[in-house]
């Protein structure tokens, strides 16, 4: 540790640190454009200059390492006068547009200026003017002369994203950020770059002229999509969701958000919201009230029950409902009498439940890694913001391998990868495991083959300290799901590696806490899709997208005797007969528990739209109307307690180690498997994939043309009534 004197205050920092890092530690703020912690620094717009006592000039701040009794002053008349000129400098061409800038209210340039510039510029020239350039859907660079060149975007993209999308061109009032040949800017992760700017050159093109920054009430929430559970500060505007920006937590998503958790908000104001009851009559859709609607599935079920058994009726749920949502549905396919529930939508293999199957280690660990082995997944695309943790790791030298059936585009440097077709998974792991045996002496958990790849990749997981094995999103849904757990876990206790999942949706660790799977006797989620039940519950799902069956089990499906189909989207409209609508989680309070086992609970940010309401509440009346005893819920922190079983709702669902990834299974290479079904970026649920500016991204239109190829051809759309406009439009005539 060094000690220095910063405005007559001492301060300890770690040897190496800059006065930028002495300051904050100091909690002395210090002006400044280009720093920012999570960039290298770059010390190019010279603000943060400070009067350094023995030195000649004014020093930056943020590039001036500390050293044994240096004396500080950050608001000495020569440092306040070197950040004046400054200020003068970054204005001389910047435009007088404040009044329409969307970055008003929020503008480091505007905050800084008001106490750093002066009342009248020197200057009288013209101002420069820089073009405009077309990015993409999500990004506005259409007032490029705002420009500071604080190159905040251009790291962010090399270090952080891992690919170098925007830089900087030619020199002085010539100088501009661009992409050089006109490429739009398609990384998953490109949003954070609007966050970066600290001006109004890079700007949100979904949100551009929708409001002002101080019209907008700001609520907490968890992101509904991947299993980061990121936290979201959402902006509302007139009962409205308008922006979503990150709210910091360096535990779970730092300060970054994933473009699909920022820019997704567009599908809750979309046209395809359903805001009323629907039933179908005759092939008609007609909208109904709530007691019709009610009343009509519960005696549907009643009927059904009486004719056909308990076990006739099933409910395929979502792992991205809330805890809440999920433990009523199957409390109350229970209560009739049923366990045929299941999230697993995607799952080719569905083995009794042993544990909950989670991350196996923090998620703030992934970006110290030393070494790891990820099987069947594309991280980058399935967890973005995972793959930046990973990045960071690798970027301080960790080794990363992988088994994987496509050489994907991680954007950092692999040490090993094992390419070969999703059936020969279990066997590459192996082949790991017997080259670990062979290291070790010991023997091995079955028979493999030593080769070249397997032994790099088993020296690397030996080698080192800190260590994970991650099974992917493809390798969860695997056939052989098991058999791949087995191995991993066998490799992971001789290399001393974490073995874990790295989950596929935002609540898939909370589903499984909630029971939302098929009890004794009941079917899983391949056999409902089978077409083997009368009655169906779809709880925030489509099947035909969201399911292995794709369009086949939604065919399956429709042949049952009713379908109820609870959603906030006019969805699966030729299968069911009842569509309920229910709350997105930005209209309901709820609670989703992430990959590392973090529970999160977030409250509504908006009232329901239209007669939507909470699906835990629509579950809760459906049991009343059946005569269901143990629903007497009048919130949904009384619903979470329940699914706790716990008076205390703010413990853990940790406690008592309930997150295991231990197998019993054996290890069997002779099963026979296909491509594991997987989820595009853009398509991985229902919000997503009716977010118009994520779909018109280079990985939204890949992704509708692989979606639409595995669900087949469109089915013939259900009539609706002449007059209703709107809803003509939104399903077809």
């Amino acid at each position: 540790m060094i000690e220095i004197q910063l405005d007559g205050q001492k301060v300890e920092v770690t040897e190496g640190s800059m006065i930028m890092h002495a300051a904050e530690k100091a909690g002395t703020y210090i002006p400044h454009f280009c720093y920012h912690k999570k960039l290298s620094i770059a010390a190019n717009c010279r603000m943060c200059l400070v009067e350094v006592e023995k030195a000649p000039k004014p020093m930056p701040a943020c590039a001036t390492p500390v050293t044994k009794g240096m004396v500080v002053h950050t608001k000495s008349e020569k440092a306040l006068k070197a950040q004046q000129s400054v200020m003068e400098f970054l204005l001389i061409n910047h435009p007088l547009d404040c009044p329409i800038c969307d970055q008003g209210g929020e503008c480091q340039l505007q905050d800084l200026s008001v106490g750093y510039g002066a009342g009248a510029s020197r200057y009288e020239e013209e101002k420069r003017v820089v073009l405009h350039k077309d990015v993409g859907p999500l990004i506005s660079m259409e007032e490029m002369s705002r420009c500071i060149h604080c190159t905040r975007c251009v790291r962010f993209g090399q270090e952080v994203a891992g690919v170098m999308e925007l830089g900087m061109i030619h020199r002085g009032e010539h100088a501009e950020i661009t992409t050089v040949l006109g490429d739009t800017v398609d990384s998953e992760v490109s949003g954070n770059m609007i966050d970066l700017c600290p001006v109004g050159a890079l700007l949100s093109k979904p949100f551009r002229y929708k409001a002002r920054n101080w019209e907008l009430a700001r609520r907490k929430s968890v992101s509904p999509h991947d299993s980061t559970g990121a936290n979201l500060i959402v902006q509302v505007k007139n009962n409205k969701v308008m922006r979503v920006l990150p709210l910091e937590n360096e535990q779970v998503n730092e300060c970054w958000l994933a473009d699909r958790d920022r820019f997704s908000y567009e599908a809750l104001n979309s046209d395809e919201r359903l805001t009323r009851p629907m039933l179908k009559q005759g092939g008609d859709w007609r909208e109904v009230d709530w007691q019709t609607a009610l009343e009509y599935v519960a005696n549907g079920l009643k009927q059904i029950k009486a004719e056909h058994g308990a076990q006739s009726i099933g409910a395929l749920v979502s792992p991205h409902s809330t805890v809440e949502e999920l433990y009523l549905a199957g409390a109350l396919m229970r209560a009739l009498g049923s366990e045929n529930i299941d999230y697993r939508l995607r799952n080719a293999q569905f083995p009794q439940a042993e544990s909950v199957r989670w991350l196996g280690t923090s998620i703030a660990s992934l970006s110290d890694l030393e070494r790891a082995l990820v099987i069947g997944s594309n991280l980058r695309k399935d967890h973005p913001l995972f793959a930046i943790r990973i990045r960071a790791a690798v970027r301080k030298g960790a080794a990363v391998s992988v088994i994987h059936d496509i050489a994907n585009d991680w954007a950092m440097s692999i040490a090993q990868s094992v390419i070969t077709p999703a059936g020969s998974w279990v066997q590459a792991l192996a082949d790991v495991a017997a080259a670990v045996a062979s290291e070790k002496g010991v023997a091995a958990p079955a028979q493999g083959k030593a080769s070249d790849a397997a032994k790099a990749i088993a020296q690397s997981l030996l080698g080192g300290e800190r260590k994970a094995i991650l099974l992917g999103n493809a390798a969860a849904h695997h056939a052989n799901a098991s058999s791949l757990l087995a191995l991993a876990n066998w490799i992971g206790a001789q290399t001393g590696a974490t073995v874990g999942y790295l989950t596929e949706a935002a609540n898939t660790v909370g589903a499984q806490l909630a029971g939302a799977l098929p009890g004794a006797g009941g079917l899983n989620a391949g056999q409902m899709l089978g077409g083997s039940l009368k009655a169906v519950i779809l709880l925030n799902n489509e099947p035909e997208f969201d399911s292995a069956a794709g369009a086949k089990g939604a065919a399956a499906l429709s042949k049952a005797a009713m379908v109820v189909t609870l959603s906030p989207f006019k969805a699966n409209l030729e299968l069911s007969d009842v569509l309920l609508p229910i709350a997105p989680f930005t209209e309901t309070p709820g609670t989703f528990v992430n990959a590392e086992g973090r529970v999160q609970s977030f409250h509504a940010v908006v009232k329901p739209m239209g007669e939507t309401r909470p699906a835990w509440k629509v579950l809760r009346v459906i049991a009343n109307l059946l005569g269901l005893p143990g629903f007497e819920f009048e919130a949904a922190q009384d619903v979470l307690v329940a699914a706790r079983g716990a008076q205390d709702a703010q413990a853990g669902f940790v406690q008592g180690g309930k997150l295991n990834n231990a197998t019993s299974a054996a290890v069997d290479t002779s099963v026979a498997a296909g491509k594991p079904v997987t989820a595009a970026i853009y398509q991985l649920d229902g919000i997503v994939r009716r977010a118009p500016a994520l779909q018109l991204t280079a990985d939204g239109r890949a992704g509708r043309v692989y979606d639409e190829a595995r669900a087949g051809a469109p089915a013939q759309r259900a009539k609706v009534p002449a007059g209703d406009d709107a809803l003509q439009a939104s399903v077809g005539a």
